[in-house]
């Protein structure tokens, strides 16, 4: 599937921001489900071809970022990539990943072939198997979990079993900060 990145421009800030798509994975689609409110047969594909094309975005424009942080379903992937399939791209030598963690959206896991299309170079399927056939958007999470260096509750009303599933890891965790979470992002930052 071709790659379109976009590029586009904050006036005010002058700040870049960079869009990843598709016409086969994104265009004319809602977030996760349709205009039925069925959820996509193809979203574990999309969330794979969203982490594949943003980081390969981030080589080729030699960018190397300190933090990446990751939010929502679609990046999900991105963690498992960065240490394993990307850990030997200088780009990503020393990067940190913090996942976000927000409310379940997805209503259905994603197809069965998901554990074989998400091998690409050093991430293999046996790095999976200890996750549930049917990845759903909870084995989504804990797959983000267990290949962050940090991880941010970001709602009040996330999966209490995924907080436990971090802390339990080991995975330093920012509590929900409120409303109000520059400064304690910032600082989580600092920390990890």
């Amino acid at each position: 599937h071709p790659l379109i990145i976009k590029v586009a421009t904050i006036a005010q800030t002058r700040i870049q921001v960079y869009f990843i798509d598709n016409d086969d994975y994104f265009s004319k689609r809602h977030m996760a489900q349709d205009e039925k409110g069925e959820d996509y047969p193809d979203n574990g594909e999309r969330a794979i071809f969203f982490a594949r094309g943003v980081l390969e975005t981030v080589k080729k424009l030699r960018w190397v970022p300190d933090v990446i942080h990751v939010q929502g379903w679609m990046g999900a992937v991105v963690p498992l990539y960065i240490k394993t399939a990307y850990h030997d791209e200088p780009s990503f030598a020393n990067t940190k990943v913090v996942t976000s963690l927000f409310t379940n959206n997805l209503k259905s896991g994603f197809s069965e072939n998901f554990k074989q299309c998400v091998e690409f170079r050093d991430a293999k399927t046996d790095l999976l198997e200890k996750y549930n056939d049917q990845f759903d958007f909870e084995e989504l999470s804990k797959l983000a979990i267990d290949y962050s260096d940090g991880v941010i509750v970001a709602k009040k009303n996330v999966n209490k079993d995924l907080i436990k599933y971090a802390k339990s890891n080991q995975v330093p965790l920012l509590a929900y900060p409120g409303e109000d979470f520059a400064d304690a992002y910032d600082n989580f930052y600092e920390k990890i």
